[in-house]
Parts: C-alpha cells; structure tokens; sequence
C-alpha cells in the first residue's frame, strides 16, 4: 500500500506544512484535500486551521449543496462535519495507526444558511490495539449560532504490518 493511504495524517500534516503559510495556500490544501477524498470535495471545503486535535472547516452556501428548503442540505452538514472530525484527529495520529469512521450521529438545531464553519477540538489517544474514539465538530453560522453538532465514531487500530510499507 503507498505510504500516503497508510499514514494519511503524516501526509496531511505536511501538505498543510508546506502549503498553509503561502499566500492562497489553506485554498491550495483544501482543493488537495478535495482530490484525496472526493466526496468531501463535492462541498468545496475550506480547511482555514489544521493541527494535530484540532480543524476549522468553511463552507459556502451555494446551489451544488443547498435543498428545496432553500438552505444547506443536511447531508452536506454531515459532510462537512465528518471532514472537521477526520482532519482533527488524522492530524494528531502517528503514521502507525490508522482511522476510519465506523458511526455518525448528527442533530441539527437550525436552518443552515450562509458561510458554515465547522471546528472540532480532540484530544489524540494513544492506540496500542483497536479502539474507539468519539470526535465532534460543531458547526455555525456566520453569526456563530448553532447549525448543528456532529459526532463520530472512530476506529483506530495499528496499521497492519504487511501494509504499513
């Protein structure tokens, strides 16, 4: 398997390096980020903060991901809330272990409309087996209200040995 697939936070962590203190660089990133994971790419995320526990992702509203209700689809919150959760923790995880979402749980409090600004604040376990770990991002409005909150639940586990090179 290529490095990039078995340590995804090792490759996150140093395009965001290389790239966020560029002018244009977050927008570089984020167009990266939408060409390693496709469907978080179909809502044009912006990712303006990325640390390892840590990801501030923008939205726009725009047409591609509103519904009849004339506000943001409420898959596309579930989109941009699973981003925020992933890159905080990928960021965070060391190139031996690996993530995959295995549960979402979303409840939405409001009509999201506007620019959507999804953070997530986790703390990093230490993985010396398989685990669980639960990861939320809130998401808000421009006037910081909040649209929804999102939790995931992550696997993480040691990147099997005939994978990891």
């Amino acid at each position: 398997m290529p490095a990039s697939l078995a340590a995804p936070g090792e490759r996150l962590r140093t395009l965001w390096g290389r790239l966020a203190p560029l002018p244009g660089g977050t927008r570089l990133f984020s167009w990266a980020l939408s060409r390693m994971a496709p469907y978080t790419g179909s809502i044009h995320p912006h990712v303006v903060a990325l640390e390892p526990g840590y990801a501030r992702v923008e939205i726009s509203d725009r047409r591609a991901v509103r519904n009849h209700l004339r506000s943001v689809h409420a898959v596309a919150l579930v989109n941009l809330g699973e981003a925020a959760t992933g890159l905080a923790l990928l960021a965070g995880l060391p190139g031996s272990v690996r993530a995959i979402p295995i549960a979402l749980e979303i409840s939405y409090h409001k009509k999201g409309r506007g620019r959507l600004v999804a953070e997530c604040r986790t703390t990093i376990p230490a993985v010396r087996g398989d685990t669980d770990h639960a990861v939320t991002a809130t998401i808000s409005d421009a006037a910081g209200e909040v649209v929804a909150r999102l939790t995931a639940r992550w696997r993480l586990g040691p990147v099997p040995a005939e994978r990891a090179s």
